[in-house]
């Protein structure tokens, strides 16, 4: 008889091993494949960006899947926790662009060490290569786990922390929402997140612009109106099947939002190249540029405004002829480029599947969850936290975050929870 077991050992499912075993010997911790904190190692190109540094508000900003749900657990367990946890434990944080925290080894294996030696230490039995097929309650109030090798376990109380759909090969498979829909929850509709998206644009097929990247560019997703639904100023990227990088991956849960309000496959992004520059700033820097070189071949003397590849297709866009010179560029034609540098707009028609996001978005309701306790309101004693919740983040330690502190959270609640 377990205090309580936790199933899944992710990142939210080590903290909430590490939270619960705090107060109580009798914890423990399953996990289906071989080795914990996959995700963990994984994460910020194997370095581990443990947390952000930012102040709540923009840590909610950056959590656009429901961010807000976090301010109540924040308020327990926060960012600044997460920073003394490990730094506690002998893993010292530096702090990089955007608030975000990496452990000064740049090792992510000293980030998952430090959860899994704090389970030791507090007696955690720990069990690997053990695939969980149902999680049921009985009359007394008790849990059962049923192990597919025909082994069951009871307990006060169990934490669902078996993560989302995306990056399958460590182990997250959506088998959360099996469970959680089974014990009575609602699972919002999922999809991927922090993914490239894909485009049916002819020069995307032919691969005119592949592999080109464009550094701090603004790109935007467009609503049914034409105006900008939301506008991400970072670096991206053209592939073979459309566009990625990480403005893409920002503005991909804005894509799938955008085909559902519109209810069509077909949705418009736009593209700003001078993003800092107004429009007549722009027109200004495209003129005094052919004026100092007037005799030479449009692309010639615009060379450098640009990546080379970019401003070729630029020019092709606005139909001007690449190989004329000043003279006979007339202003309609000058106005049109201007106008394309700031917005050249293509359509997209959706993203790469789920199990190549970084992110899935959707999943068990919050409506359902005590934000204080992370505690179903539909079964006390059953706990949920990670991403096993409808709630995403982009990239850059907000989805990390969310998995620690909701982590924490649920583990703490569920060592106390009928003692």
């Amino acid at each position: 008889m377990y205090q309580t077991i936790i199933i899944g050992g992710g990142p939210s499912g080590l903290m909430a091993a590490a939270a619960a075993s705090q107060n109580h010997d009798k914890v423990l911790l399953i996990e289906k494949k071989k080795g914990l904190g996959r995700k963990l190692k994984i994460s910020g190109g194997g370095r581990c960006n443990v947390t952000n540094r930012l102040p709540y508000e923009e840590i909610i900003k950056n959590i656009p899947g429901n961010g807000k749900f976090l301010y109540s657990p924040f308020s327990i367990f926060d960012n600044e926790s997460i920073i003394e946890f490990f730094e506690s434990r002998g893993v010292k944080l530096k702090e990089e662009d955007h608030g975000r925290m990496f452990p000064v080894s740049n090792k992510a294996q000293d980030v998952v060490d430090t959860l899994v030696n704090t389970l030791h230490r507090n007696n955690v039995e720990i069990l690997e290569e053990s695939v969980v097929t149902e999680i049921t309650k009985n009359a007394n109030d008790l849990f059962t786990v049923q192990l597919n090798d025909n082994k069951s376990f009871t307990s006060h109380t169990v934490i669902i922390a078996t993560g989302g759909t995306s990056v399958p090969q460590t182990g997250s498979t959506g088998d959360g929402y099996k469970f959680a829909k089974a014990l009575g929850h609602q699972i919002t509709t999922l999809f991927p997140t922090e993914v490239p998206i894909t485009s049916p644009e002819p020069f995307i097929k032919s691969k005119q612009l592949k592999g080109l990247s464009l550094k701090n560019v603004g790109l935007s997703v467009l609503k049914k109106n034409g105006k900008q639904r939301i506008t991400h100023q970072m670096d991206m990227i053209f592939t073979h099947f459309g566009v990625s990088g990480p403005a893409a991956l920002r503005c991909s849960q804005f894509v799938y939002k955008e085909q559902q309000n519109q209810k069509k496959t077909d949705v418009a992004m736009e593209l700003d190249v001078f993003p800092n520059l107004s429009i007549n700033a722009v027109t200004e820097k495209i003129q005094s540029l052919l004026a100092d070189e007037p005799d030479k071949q449009i692309k010639n003397s615009l060379h450098g405004i640009i990546e080379e590849r970019y401003l070729l297709f630029m020019l092709e866009q606005a139909e001007i002829p690449s190989d004329i010179t000043a003279h006979h560029l007339s202003n309609k034609q000058l106005l049109t480029l201007a106008n394309l540098f700031k917005g050249f707009t293509f359509t997209v028609n959706g993203t790469l599947p789920i199990d190549k996001a970084f992110v899935t978005g959707g999943g068990v309701s919050l409506k359902e969850i005590h934000p204080k306790s992370m505690m179903s309101k539909l079964n006390s004693g059953l706990f949920l936290c990670g991403e096993v919740l409808d709630i995403h983040g982009y990239t850059g330690g907000y989805n990390i975050t969310s998995a620690l502190v909701t982590g924490h959270v649920a583990g703490s609640n569920a060592a106390q929870f009928n003692i």
